[in-house]
C-alpha cells in the first residue's frame, strides 16, 4: 500500500494555497460578479463595452491577488518603505508628464493602460504606517518627536494628490492615515487638534478651491438651484433610488439609467443603477455582502498575531470601507459629489487593481499571521 500523504509532504507554496482563506476570497468574487451583472445592465444588456473588459480585468487582478497573499509577510515588511518612496515618484511624475483628463492630471499613460497612482498609494501610506508603528511602544505614541515622522508620511502624498487636482482621493489618503494614527494609539488630543485646525482653515480652503469644487459644495446645500446644470447629477440620482422602490423596477428595466437621464452610470453613480434596479432590499443585500467582507477583514486583523499584519489588516479594511461609504452617500445626496468608485462594482482598471491589492495583502496577513517580524 502507498503510503498516505502527510502535510509536511506538501510544498510550502501549495499549503498557502490550502491556507488561504476562501470565504473571502468567495465573498469578493461574489461582489465582483454583482459589478458585472450591474455593468452588462448599464450596456443595455451588452457585454461590451464595460463588462467583459471588466472581467478580464478581474481575472487578471485576482490571480494577482491570490500571488500577494502567498508572498511571506515579511516581504511585504521589508518592502514597505521602498513602496512607499515608489508610489511618491509616481505622484511626482503624473505632475510632471500625467495624462489630463476632464480637467485633471491624474493619470500615467503607459498605452496599454492608464495607471492612477493615487489610489496605489493610499495603499502605500497605509503599509509604511504599519511598519512605521509596528515596533512603537506606549510611551512613543505621547511623543511629538515620533508622530511627526508618520504625520509627514500622509500629508506628503496628500499635497501632491490635491495639486491634481483630486480632493476626493486627498480626503480618503489623510482618512486612511488618520485611521492609522488612531489604531497605533496616538493621543485623543491629537484628532481633536486636528479636526479643530480643519474647521479654522476652511475660509482659507475654500479660498483655494477650484471652481467646480466649490459648484459641488454649493450644490450640496441646494441641488435644486440649478437642477439643469451642477445639480443635475444629484437629482436624477435621488429619483432613480426613490423610483427603485421596495423591490426596484426589474433586471434591465431601470428607467433613469436606460433612458440616459443617470450620469456615470457605470462609475461613480452605479450604485444607484443597482438600487434603481433590486430596490431597496437589493440595495440592503449588497450593503449586507459588503459587512461580511468586512467582517472577515477584522477577524483576519484580529487573529494576527504581530502588530505590522494587524495594523495593515486593519488599514486597509477602512480604506475599503470608506470608499463604500463615502459612495453611498455621495449617490443619496448626503455628501458633495466627490467622483470615489465603488470598489469591486463601478467600472475602472486602477479601481479594481487597487481594492485586489488591498485583499491580497489582508489575505497575506491572515495566511501569516504566526510569522516573527523585526522589531525594526
Amino acid at each position: 500500500m502507498s503510503e498516505p500523504i502527510r502535510i509536511s509532504h506538501i510544498p510550502p507554496i501549495v499549503q498557502k494555497f490550502i491556507a488561504l482563506n476562501w470565504g473571502l476570497v468567495f465573498l469578493i468574487v461574489l461582489l465582483a460578479c454583482t459589478g458585472f451583472l450591474a455593468l452588462y445592465s448599464a450596456a443595455g444588456g451588452q457585454l461590451d463595452p464595460w463588462a467583459s473588459r471588466q472581467i478580464t480585468r478581474f481575472c487578471i487582478g485576482v490571480l494577482g491577488m491570490v500571488i500577494i497573499a502567498v508572498i511571506d509577510i515579511r516581504v511585504w515588511y521589508r518592502l514597505a518603505y521602498p513602496i512607499y518612496a515608489a508610489g511618491f515618484v509616481s505622484l511626482v511624475v503624473v505632475e510632471i508628464f500625467g495624462h489630463i483628463g476632464m480637467g485633471a492630471q491624474r493619470w500615467i499613460n503607459l498605452g496599454f493602460i492608464q495607471i492612477q497612482p493615487s489610489e496605489f498609494m493610499k495603499i502605500a501610506v497605509i503599509m509604511a504606517l504599519a511598519k512605521y508603528f509596528h515596533a512603537a511602544a506606549p510611551e512613543d505614541m505621547r511623543s511629538v518627536r515620533f508622530l511627526l515622522p508618520a504625520g509627514l508620511l500622509i500629508v506628503a502624498p496628500i499635497i501632491l494628490v490635491l495639486l491634481q487636482p483630486n480632493l476626493g482621493m486627498a480626503v480618503m489618503t489623510g482618512a486612511g492615515g488618520a485611521a492609522m494614527l488612531f489604531l497605533a494609539g496616538a493621543p485623543l488630543i491629537w484628532f481633536i487638534g486636528g479636526g479643530a485646525a480643519v474647521v479654522a482653515a476652511i475660509p482659507l480652503i475654500w479660498s483655494f478651491m477650484h471652481d467646480y469644487q466649490k459648484r459641488r459644495v454649493m450644490t450640496f446645500l441646494n441641488p435644486e438651484s440649478d437642477p439643469l446644470g451642477a445639480g443635475y447629477n444629484i437629482i436624477q440620482s435621488k429619483i432613480a433610488l426613490g423610483s427603485g422602490g421596495i423591490s426596484g423596477k426589474g433586471f434591465l428595466n431601470g428607467t433613469q439609467s436606460h433612458l440616459n437621464f443617470l450620469p456615470e452610470k457605470q462609475t461613480d453613480f452605479i450604485f444607484t443603477l443597482w438600487a434603481e434596479e433590486w430596490g431597496l432590499m437589493g440595495g440592503t443585500a449588497l450593503i449586507l455582502l459588503i459587512a461580511l467582507i468586512l467582517m472577515y477583514c477584522m477577524w483576519i486583523a484580529f487573529r494576527c498575531r504581530h502588530a505590522f499584519g494587524r495594523l495593515l489588516a486593519y488599514g486597509l479594511m477602512i480604506n475599503f470601507s470608506l470608499y463604500i461609504f463615502i459612495n453611498v452617500a455621495m449617490v443619496m445626496g448626503l455628501i458633495p459629489v466627490v467622483g470615489i468608485p465603488f470598489p469591486l462594482l463601478s467600472y475602472g482598471g486602477t479601481s479594481m487593481l487597487a481594492a485586489l491589492v488591498g485583499f491580497g495583502l489582508i489575505l497575506s496577513c491572515s495566511i501569516h499571521r504566526d510569522a516573527k517580524l523585526p522589531r525594526m
